[in-house]
């Protein structure tokens, strides 16, 4: 991944306007995924969004570069991210392209490749494309020209495929539930979805207007829907992000349900159908103590990856286990979907209500959370505050105060100029003193890079 100028841990992302995020680059990067996919396979390539006005320049630009290499596009409109998995598998396109900045405000936007198996971009080809970008632009001749199409029944199909995966004999009558789309690309599908099952469903940012996505709502900004969920005393409440690859949830007493609870849930609800089998959960370096402590209490194995999903994902495959997750929402249940998909998650947790007859808070018991205090500090491009000697020295010092009962954690994130410093231990006071101290560091240390 270190030698990839534009591709990151999810796909190229910016703010829209400057660089990579731009109409020009759009179309080279059109054009280049265009020229390495032309090679093998369908020439057919399916591209979906999220609700960011930005969607339809980002959308124009890669339809016209792919077009002028010799792809056929089909264009779905607002679609969440693993509905665009999907939808490549199912139409045997040779990748599919997703234009969101998942949960992110609405100036940034990015774009990313599934593969025709509805998985990430595998290295190589984004190896391939980042090389065809320096090359020159050029256009097939006008017998060779892709064509483009609108799939106009493209959320009627992914609504069926949601349905599917939830269990046949059993429905969501009696169930109230709230739930915030974040104005983003699942308001027009999960509300179907829940509804068609039985639910009776109170929607909440769900009304998209180019940019609202995310704007105090959906799975990174919760409060809205905890009050939603007491004011309306619903049985359950469910967020998802921007483009609906991640999931949050809330219990009828306002108590968040996190990634590492959604995958406790699951992995315990598969434990006791027997589905889970000698197989364990994988996680991530950012993954609560108190999962692993509850996991392995259950006799069920755990074991963590770098961040991101597919870092998740590469480790559920070598280990060959099926369920595993990020704290922040993203879930992977390898027996239901090739991706992340939080509509899909939220189907398993609410069928695991009904199996065992329990509500949401009851199914959480037996997991608890080590206090985990994370603080993000946005450093200049081109510095590395991580590696400076001052911030190491200082996580050192913490570590050997929390003496082997707790955690520091300190990364980049993959998608914007920040360090996260996280600190996880027994009691909240530490957590919160030593995150700070260590978070002061790293800004200092940014500061005197400007």
């Amino acid at each position: 991944m270190s030698n990839k100028k534009h591709f990151g841990t999810d796909g190229v992302r910016g703010l829209v306007g400057q660089y990579p995020i731009t109409p020009e680059f759009a179309l080279k990067l059109g054009w280049a995924a265009g020229k390495v996919l032309s090679q093998k396979g369908t020439k057919k390539v399916i591209i979906g969004k999220d609700t960011r006005i930005s969607g339809y320049l980002l959308e124009t630009s890669l339809e016209a570069g792919l077009i002028s290499a010799g792809i056929n596009v089909v264009l779905l409109g607002p679609m969440p991210t693993p509905a665009v998995a999907y939808l490549t598998q199912t139409f045997r396109a040779e990748a599919g392209i997703v234009i969101s900045a998942s949960h992110n405000p609405f100036h940034d936007n990015g774009i990313k490749f599934f593969s025709s198996q509805g998985l990430k971009l595998p290295d190589d080809v984004e190896m391939q494309i980042e090389a065809m970008l320096d090359e020159e632009m050029t256009c097939v001749a006008s017998e060779q020209l892709g064509k483009a199409r609108r799939l106009d029944n493209a959320d009627g199909r992914y609504i069926e495929f949601c349905k599917s995966q939830f269990p046949d004999r059993m429905s969501l009558e009696g169930l109230k539930v709230v739930v915030d789309c974040a104005n983003g690309a699942t308001y027009h599908i999960a509300p179907s979805v829940l509804s068609e099952l039985g639910a009776e469903v109170i929607s909440f940012a769900c009304q998209p207007n180019g940019l609202n996505i995310n704007l105090e709502c959906g799975a990174t900004h919760v409060d809205a829907l905890v009050r939603k969920v007491l004011e309306e005393k619903a049985d359950v409440g469910i967020a998802y992000d921007g483009d609906g690859d991640r999931v949050m949830m809330v219990d009828r007493k306002g108590r968040v349900f996190d990634g590492d609870d959604i995958v406790y849930i699951l992995a315990c609800q598969a434990q006791q159908d027997g589905s889970l089998g000698e197989t364990g959960v994988a996680g991530t370096v950012m993954s609560n103590m108190g999962l692993e402590n509850a996991l392995v209490e259950r006799g069920i194995p755990f074991a963590r990856s770098k961040v991101g999903d597919r870092y998740v994902m590469e480790l559920l495959k070598q280990k060959g286990w099926k369920i595993g997750g990020e704290s922040s929402g993203h879930i992977l249940n390898l027996d239901l979907t090739s991706t992340g998909d939080g509509i899909i998650s939220s189907l398993q947790v609410l069928a695991a209500m009904i199996a065992q007859n329990k509500t949401l808070e009851d199914l959480g018991k037996g997991f608890v959370k080590y206090p985990m205090k994370m603080i993000n500090v946005r450093y200049p491009q081109g510095t590395d505050p991580v590696n400076d000697s001052r911030v190491i020295e200082s996580v050192k010092e913490v570590e050997a105060l929390l003496a082997g009962k707790g955690r520091v954690l300190l990364r980049k994130s993959g998608t914007e100029p920040v360090v996260r410093v996280m600190v996880e231990a027994e009691q909240e006071k530490q957590v919160i003193d030593f995150a700070t101290k260590i978070a002061e560091v790293v800004e200092s240390v940014s500061n005197q890079s400007v």
